[in-house]
């Protein structure tokens, strides 16, 4: 598979990785063996960063569209994340709220379809 793909399923910002991982490829044995046993380079770039925006989404609690509303586009290293959760900028607390909702709406209707199904069953 190609670098990209790989780095994704890794949850590793690319341009981060060493210049014989952006420059191979990937075989499906290399990945497995990748997320069993993490070389060093590995470990120290998902505990440090930088990270992808779906890491820093996730990170932060919010949507990578919320990311891009609040302005973040580059990749954010574990420390700046942590300090943005320490003290976080009016966009991101907006961007929480907005997740939360939609989680809520996410809860509720799973919930209403769920109960649409049992009722289906009891007729």
């Amino acid at each position: 598979m190609k670098p990209s793909t790989a780095a994704a399923k890794l949850d590793v910002y690319l341009p981060a990785t060493p210049e014989e991982f952006q420059q191979g490829t990937v075989t499906r044995e290399e990945l497995a063996e990748l997320q069993r046993n993490p070389p060093q380079w590995l470990v120290d770039l998902r505990r440090d960063g930088p990270h992808p925006r779906n890491v820093v989404a996730g990170r932060l609690r919010v949507s990578i569209s919320g990311l891009a509303r609040g302005g973040v586009t580059e990749p954010l290293t574990t420390e700046q994340i942590a300090a943005l959760v320490a003290d976080p900028p009016e966009w991101l607390v907006r961007e929480r709220a907005t997740q939360d909702e939609v989680r809520r709406e996410e809860r509720r209707q799973r919930s209403r379809e769920a109960d649409r199904r049992a009722e289906a069953e009891r007729a």
